[in-house]
């Protein structure tokens, strides 16, 4: 099991490290297992005992039903113990804006008082930020940090996002070069809005339209934060925020990375 030391107090102390995940078609198990690897932790899938089929239509009518009826599905014993580690590394798929329903059977049944929990997730768009904010209420006595996320569709930079994160916040030795801040909103110019198009029209839902971008520069990426004007859930006007990235490398395609709701 992976060993994260942290100074405390002027003390070495050992943390014992577990990345506990539910997945369903298999996207979360590849960056849980990924990240499994870069920590050298123990690891544990979570299963409901009914599985879901694995049909996005089929699984989103039962998650619903589930959500609205208070029932979350039954999930097998696990067969890590909580209580045997410090930090938990703690996964899912977003349905309906927060973590999928084997997530909150977990929850419901676990005591993860005095636990960090480091929350990671897949998505189609985003939801990172509101399942974090699901967790912070339904465990108030553990310590939810900072999560990590991922669109399914960027599965595959997850490996190498996954490195600066973990370094970023300790969880793994090493330095990386601090990314800059993004420069202040300006009105987006019609390169701007081809940008943000090439990225986010093929999305299966309608994203909005653009009213103003901050960009930043790395060495890899020119990176935008668009503004966005559209719809939300409910039918009425809203404002989200959509990041887009841009690879210096020669054909690299714009690509949107989360919306922020």
């Amino acid at each position: 099991m992976a060993i994260i030391a942290s100074v405390a107090t002027g003390c070495a102390q050992q943390k014992k490290t577990l990345v506990l995940y539910y997945s369903e078609t298999g996207t979360t198990k590849a960056v849980a297992e990924a990240l499994q690897k870069q920590l050298n932790a123990d690891i544990e899938s979570i299963e409901a005992v009914e599985p879901y089929s694995g049909d996005f239509q089929a699984t989103m009518q039962r998650g619903q039903r589930e959500m609205q009826s208070g029932q979350t599905p039954a999930i097998k014993p696990l067969q890590k113990k909580i209580a045997d580690y410090d930090v938990i590394f703690l996964g899912y798929p977003i349905w309906f804006g927060t973590y999928a329903m084997p997530i909150a059977t977990l929850v419901k049944e676990n005591d993860f008082a005095g636990k960090t929990i480091v929350p990671f997730c897949t998505f189609g768009s985003g939801g990172l930020n509101t399942s974090t904010d699901a967790l912070k209420k339904a465990l108030p006595k553990a310590d939810i940090k900072e999560g990590y996320g991922v669109r399914t569709a960027r599965v595959t930079a997850a490996e190498k996002e996954l490195d600066r994160f973990l370094k970023e916040n300790g969880f793994k030795e090493g330095t990386v070069e601090k990314l800059p801040d993004y420069s202040a909103q300006v009105p987006v110019t019609d390169e701007d809005k081809a940008i943000f198009d090439a990225a986010c029209s093929s999305y299966q839902f309608p994203l909005g339209t653009p009213s103003t971008v901050g960009k930043r520069e790395t060495a890899e990426s020119t990176d935008y934060m668009f503004i966005v004007k559209g719809r939300g859930f409910d039918g009425g006007e809203s404002t989200s925020t959509i990041y887009v990235t841009v690879g210096k490398e020669p054909g690299a395609k714009p690509e949107f990375t989360q919306v922020v709701r």
